[in-house]
């Protein structure tokens, strides 16, 4: 089983993204979950959103707290939580940023990788520069370092759950998928 935890702010899409991920991963022929954790529900409060992702039925229904994958979908986080609780030994952290990887320090064990996902999904229209939608864009990037799912299978999943902007979303997702800095 894989698990993912996406850390990011309310309204920048991150429990959207989980559960486009599912459905991506439900698509490959997977099995799949998806579900948020909010503390204060509110735009700009720090949202906590999993995906687990499976060969075979899964079965748990607790929390995630040995992710093999973390996505920060927003960097500010990095300085008030601590996104890389649990990570496994060999897990992966992703996150929006301009930075590169080199210049984040999770610990020896901890590879890093980035992508301006604000950025894209800015230059393709989705949000405002106050408040970018980054979600469609990071899961381009996501799908490219971690092999769990294809890109085709993430655009047909944009397809099915994102009702506005739907060629931008599936425009920033290829381009994230493209670029991502490993």
């Amino acid at each position: 089983m894989k698990e993912i935890r996406f850390h990011g702010r309310g309204g920048q899409g991150a429990v959207i993204a989980s559960r486009i991920l599912a459905l991506a991963a439900f698509k490959e022929g997977l099995d799949a979950q998806s579900f948020p954790f909010f503390g204060v529900e509110r735009r700009g409060a720090p949202v906590t959103a999993f995906t687990r992702i499976d060969t075979k039925k899964i079965r748990i229904k607790t929390l995630i707290y040995k992710p093999d994958y973390i996505i920060v979908l927003d960097p500010t986080l990095l300085g008030t939580i601590d996104v890389a609780s649990g990570l496994k030994q060999d897990g992966l952290i992703l996150i929006n940023s301009r930075r590169s990887p080199s210049s984040f320090r999770f610990g020896p064990a901890k590879r890093v990788f980035t992508v301006d996902a604000e950025g894209i999904a800015l230059e393709y229209g989705l949000g405002t520069s106050t408040a970018p939608i980054v979600n469609t864009t990071i899961l381009g990037a996501f799908a490219r370092i971690s092999g769990e799912v294809k890109i085709s299978s993430v655009v047909d999943s944009i397809k099915e759950y994102v009702p506005v902007k739907l060629k931008e979303n599936i425009s920033a997702a290829k381009e994230a998928y493209k670029i991502v800095s490993p």
